[in-house]
Order: structure tokens, then sequence, then C-alpha cells
């Protein structure tokens, strides 16, 4: 058997242990539950900063120095432990004589002994330890909450990039990458697509600006959500232009009905501040079964194109028919756009006479496109397409220095020119720099008429075009109405304007060989214009008859094919030498 410790081994042992829980700075109690006496070693004096206070401390002493917050949770896990006669432990913070606040972790073992209820326990600070962790958990708090912002932010980044941020509707990606997914769906054995678009947004943008078009935008959003299935998914794809796909519609006239209730709720009035701007749309619709979906929205594009095309507030359907007169036309102005750059554009004249003296007074000038394979071509088969190419200023400006090129140059040959009358596009005369541009092409006074070509509603004109209209004035430009008497130009009009002359439309004049009441309609014409000094021009003179009887009513200037037909300028320089030798226009 082993020898029994030594008291020197024993007190060896002790010594060591002292040292240790010295070291680890840990306190040693024993608490009599009976007497409610406390003993704490030094280090427990030191934990809670009553070094002065002997070795046998009350309880209350523990008691009074743990916190207040933390003291009936401290409490009721001493009472447990004795309850159970179960080891004790607990976790608190006190409060020193100084003020500081530690943290302590406190364990300890009962027994009994003597038939009395002790607990020996030791205590540390873990003030470090706490200190650590709740930082710990601070940090891991502010990472979780930024995990939750960032991916809050990235949601909305998400929604942002596909969706609309003016009307919150779907935009063109989203839609694009929807009707993938739809073309890869077993189920869906039919799509269609309503393209729709608003008619004459761009004036809304002039006219109301740009926040008079957000309200339309936004309007338009709410008209189309409420008459549209809620099965389908609707997007804003362009500034004025929305998309609705159907799947596994029924029939085609039921897509129709939809598609004229949208052109029926969009025709409407939107008020914004004061104004209230009038709106419509066009419908384009397109169809497909599950082989060939790719195509839609364009399919739908051509529609609505279409659709514009025939006057707007409509409906149309995509067929291959169609598709193939969008490409001819598509083909047809890019000839145009070729045309314009080889100058294929080129005057032709027309001679305008004194009514009295027949003496050539002026010279209409009207374009012709000499195509390289269609030959001649009038203005009726390429002025739509100027128009929806928006190129009426650039063709307009061709056929002016050209027109300017042969009068110089029959000016060289000894001709004396009558003045040239040149049509001008609406878009034309409205444009800022349109008068510098006629400034740098040098144009002699009096020598050039400017007639307006196309709808230009004189009672409304804008500040540019009547500011243009004074510099024309100011240059020695003449300034025409043409077609008087059509509806488009009032007296108020001709009282703004103060054009040097007039045309009465082609046809009012047709039938005054017949008529009476067109014989009356003229002359009150006449009498109107030479009130406000202004020359009377009539246009489609086809007889000689019409002649002597428009003379008669005191039209001022004839013109048409019984007095000349349109010549090129070459065929023009004959005639012009001819006349000027007879003094009278050559027989047409």
């Amino acid at each position: 058997m082993k020898a029994a410790r030594t008291e020197q081994e024993f007190q060896n042992i002790l010594r060591r242990l002292g040292l240790a829980l010295d070291a680890s700075q840990i306190g040693v109690w024993e608490h009599d539950t009976q007497t409610d006496e406390v003993i704490w070693d030094l280090q427990m004096h030191r934990l809670y900063g009553t070094e002065g206070m002997a070795g046998c401390v009350n309880a209350d002493i523990w008691t009074n120095s743990v916190h207040p917050d933390d003291r009936e949770r401290a409490l009721a896990d001493f009472d447990a432990a004795l309850q159970g006669r179960e080891t004790y432990h607990s976790q608190y913070r006190i409060v020193l004589p100084n003020g500081e606040i530690r943290n302590l972790r406190s364990r300890a073992h009962c027994f009994e002994e003597s038939g009395k209820i002790i607990f020996i326990g030791v205590e540390w600070d873990v003030t470090s330890d706490v200190k650590l962790n709740n930082e710990l958990q601070r940090q891991t708090a502010i990472a979780e909450a930024r995990a939750v912002a960032l991916e809050a932010s990235t949601r909305r980044i998400e929604y942002a990039a596909d969706h609309d941020y003016l009307t919150g509707l779907p935009n063109r990606r989203l839609f694009d990458r929807y009707l993938g997914e739809l073309s890869r769906d077993d189920s869906v054995e039919k799509l269609a697509v309503l393209h729709v678009g608003l008619d004459r947004f761009k004036q809304v943008n002039d006219t109301a600006g740009h926040a008079g078009g957000d309200e339309v935008l936004k309007d338009a959003t709410t008209r189309l959500r409420a008459i549209l299935p809620e099965s389908t998914f609707v997007a804003r794809i362009s500034g004025d232009e929305f998309a609705v796909l159907f799947t596994n519609y029924a029939r085609l006239d039921d897509l129709k009905t939809i598609a004229n209730r949208v052109v029926l709720q969009l025709r409407q009035t939107v008020r914004h501040l004061d104004e209230v701007i009038l709106i419509g749309a066009s419908v384009g619709i397109a169809c497909a079964s599950r082989d060939n979906m790719s195509d839609l929205l364009p399919e739908a594009d051509i529609a609505l194109h279409r659709a514009k095309r025939l006057g707007r507030g409509r409906v149309e359907v995509f067929s291959a028919q169609l598709k193939a007169e969008i490409a001819d036309e598509r083909r047809i102005a890019r000839q145009f756009e070729r045309g314009l750059q080889k100058g294929e554009f080129v005057p032709f004249y027309q001679a305008q006479v004194d009514a009295g003296t027949r003496q050539i007074v002026g010279l209409e000038c009207l374009a012709r496109w000499r195509h390289p394979k269609r030959g001649l071509l009038l203005p009726g088969e390429f002025l739509p397409i100027a128009g929806n190419l928006g190129k009426m200023g650039e063709l307009d400006a061709a056929i002016l220095k050209a027109a300017l090129n042969d009068r110089k140059s029959w000016m060289r040959q000894g001709v004396r020119v009558p003045r040239i009358a040149v049509n001008v596009s609406g878009a034309r005369l409205a444009d800022p720099p349109l008068i510098d541009e006629l400034l740098q092409l040098d144009i002699e006074p009096d020598t050039l008429s400017f007639e307006l070509l196309e709808t230009i509603f004189l009672d409304d004109s804008e500040d540019g075009i009547l500011a243009n209209v004074a510099a024309l004035k100011a240059m020695g430009i003449d300034v025409e109405i043409d077609d008087f008497g059509s509806g488009h130009a009032s007296i108020i009009g001709l009282i703004r304007v103060k054009p040097r002359r007039l045309k009465i439309d082609r046809r009012l004049v047709m039938p005054v060989t017949t008529s009476r009441e067109q014989k009356r309609l003229i002359r009150s014409i006449v009498d109107i214009a030479k009130a406000l000094n202004i020359e009377v021009v009539a246009e489609g003179v086809e007889t000689l008859e019409h002649a002597k009887i428009l003379a008669r009513l005191g039209c001022h200037i004839l013109q048409g094919y019984a007095i000349a037909y349109p010549a090129s300028g070459d065929d023009m320089l004959a005639r012009l030498k001819e006349s000027q030798v007879s003094g009278l226009v050559p027989p047409p």
C-alpha cells in the first residue's frame, strides 16, 4: 500500500492550490444556509472590493452587491439549487463600492454536514468574456441587418431593372424574358400580343410638357388595367407603347373585341393642371402557335404601324400580306433616302400667267422623282413616304436648291425668269434654322415665293411660324396660301399671316363653268382677297372657258393644264425663251 501523505505534503498541496487559485483570480466561498454566514477567501474580497472586511461575512453583503437588475434572477438560481440539493451555477453583475460594474460567474456544490446544508463554491470575473460576447452579438446583429438590407436592396434593384419607374408596369426586358418562358412552356398552345401605341404622343409632350406626358402615360396605364383580364401580362415597352400578352386565348374575334375596347377606353381626355389633353390609341394584333412565337412582338409592331398609317384610332391584325406590304414600303423608304442623297429629286415647273395679258408671271416648282428603275414618279407616290420618314423638310430644301440653280443657269443665258413659287411644308416653315439656311443661299429679293404646302391651321399658328413668315417677307420672299377654300385657312388666318397671294383650290375652280353658286363663291373669295390686298391665283384651269370665266370674276393669275403642263427644267427654259420673243406663253 501507498504510504499515507505526510503533513508536509498536505501543506505543499495546499500551498500549490492557493497559488493556483491566486494566479487564476478565482475566489472561494462557503455558505452555511442555516446561519446564513458566508466565508470568503481573500480573492473573493478582491472581486467584491471588500478587502478590509474579515473572512466571514453576512449573506447580505453578497445580496446587496448584486446588480439590482440581476438580483432576483441570482437569488432564484440559488434558491433552486438549495431546494433541489443541486449544483449551483449562475452569472450576474455586481456593483463595486466605487460604482464599477463587473460580471461574475459562480458555481458551487451542495452537501450536508452535521445536519446543515452547506454550499462550497468558486467565483471568477468574466467581464472580458461578456464584453467580447456582447461585441460578437452586436457585430452579428449588424451583419444580419446588413444582409437583410442587401437582400432588400437587391430585390429593389431587380424590380427596378424589370419595371417601368413611371407606371410600375413590367418593362421591355421583363416582357421579353416572360415571352421566352411562355414559348418554352408546354402548357401554352397559343400566344397573342396586343401592341398598343398612343396616338400623337409627341404632340402631347410638345404642348403640355413632359409632366403632361407622364400624366397621360399613368392615366393610360390605369385604363388598361381596368379593362384587361387579370390573366393578361401588360408591359410598357417604350415611351408611348404598351404590349399585352394573352395565353391560350379562345378566338381571334375575342382579341379584336378587347383591342377595340382598348381603343375606345383610351380615346379620352386627361386633365393636367389647367389643360385638357385629348389622347387616343391604335392597336396591332399578332397571334402565334407553339411553333412560331419568337416574332410575335415584331409582327404586332407591323400591325400597329399599319393602324397608324390608316388614320390612327383603329385595330389591325398582322398577316403575311401585311408583312409583305410593310417590307415593300420600307424598301421604298430606303430608296427615298438614297434618292435624296444622290439628287434624284428634281424640280418641274408649271407656268402661271396673268389673267388679262396671258404673259408668264410665275412658275410653280413641283417635285418629281427620277427613280433609277421606275422612271419619273409624281408627288403622290413619294410625298406620303417623305411625311412618314419626317423628310419633308429635306425634300423641300433639295427642290429649292435645284430651282435656284436652274434660275441662275437661265439668267446666265439671258432669259428673264419670273417669280418661282416653291412648296414648303409646315414642318419646314416652323423649323428655327430655316432663315439662317436661306440667308446662306443668297436669294435675290422678289424672285421667290413660298407656298404653304401642308395643312397649316393658320388660326392657331405658333409664334415660331409667324416669326419665320415675317423674316421671309423681310428677305423679299413672298408667302402664298395654297388650296384656299378647302377648309384649312380662314379669314382670321389670312389677316395673321398676311400672304402676298392665295391660290383657290382646284375643287372650287373646276365646277365654275356649270355652277352659278361656284361663280358666286369664287367672286366672294376674290372680293375678300382684294379687301386684304392679296392677289388671287386660280389653279385647275382645265379649259379656255375656265380661263375666261375666272378672268371675268377677278382672278389675277391662272394656272392649269389649259395654260401649261408641268415641264422639266430644260423644257421650261425653251418655253421661257419662246415666250420672251412672243410675249405670250406658248400653248401647252
